[in-house]
């Protein structure tokens, strides 16, 4: 070794590429060599150590703009810097393991992004014979609930559990589902939504299902984009559903008016 190596046998006996040590060398972690007779630049054991070094810390997750201040640190303060590498890398692997458990959980893409009681919920959708576009639509509303107004959402699972097991609310809401294949002029529409409206102000835990999110959300923007997902501007069913929503607020009910905050 007393002439040294080439930066290539130097970069092949570290484990690293010329480029990679010529990068460390662009940021100081390891002092070039001066060149010999031939123009050459022969690396000698000094360096080679470094460049050890420097790999080393590099592999083990140490930032390179970390590296030089630990190659120059005495002993305890490289000791405590690792051990601060080490804390980043486990949070690290926390954060990807928490990300491999959830794309394993996308064959139930229901789970992934809601509850199991939910879930729950949707699978016992089509057994109370409502079509599958309407559980799609359910599924969907359901993730924008949980997402814009999660402090409620619980609360309207339960209702909704309840609500399920009432035959006559049951058929009311498949009516509902069905008013998505009417004509928004259909006369039937006024009648689907007065014994809707009826049916809620009858049945005060029912109508928590309506007015339970939006009471716990901050803008009335929210509670429009929860309740009118999915509804086409001007449909029987935007129909059905606003004229509900009037009735119900003729009676007292709070509900949010579209645009209002």
């Amino acid at each position: 070794m007393r002439n040294g190596v080439t930066i290539g046998q130097a970069a092949a006996f570290v484990g690293v590429t010329v480029k990679t040590v010529r990068h460390y060398h662009k940021l100081g972690l390891v002092a070039e060599p001066e060149r010999d007779g031939s123009g050459y630049r022969r690396y000698g054991s000094a360096e080679l150590l470094r460049l050890v070094q420097a790999r080393t810390l590099a592999s083990a997750g140490v930032p390179l703009a970390e590296i030089g201040s630990l190659l120059d640190a005495d002993r305890a303060t490289l000791a405590d810097a690792l051990a601060d590498v080490e804390r980043q890398l486990t949070e690290r692997i926390e954060e990807l393991t928490e990300r491999r458990d959830l794309l394993g959980r996308l064959a139930d893409g229901d789970r992934t992004l809601l509850s199991d009681r939910a879930a729950a919920l949707l699978e016992r959708m089509p057994g109370l014979g409502f079509p599958a576009h309407e559980v799609a639509a359910a599924r969907e509303g359901w993730v924008l609930a949980k997402a814009l107004a999660p402090e409620g959402f619980d609360d309207y699972l339960a209702d909704l559990e309840h609500a399920l097991g009432d035959p006559q609310y049951v058929a009311l809401i498949k009516r509902g589902a069905e008013a998505a294949g009417w004509e928004p002029d259909d006369p039937r529409i006024e009648e689907l939504a007065t014994a809707m409206a009826e049916h809620y102000l009858a049945n005060p835990a029912h109508l928590r299902i309506v007015t339970g999110l939006q009471a716990r959300t901050e803008a009335a923007t929210r509670y429009e984009l929860i309740a009118h997902h999915g509804e086409a501007q001007g449909s029987a069913a935007a129909k059905a559903l606003a004229l509900v929503e009037a009735k119900l607020r003729s009676a007292g009910v709070r509900i949010p008016r579209p645009g209002s905050r």
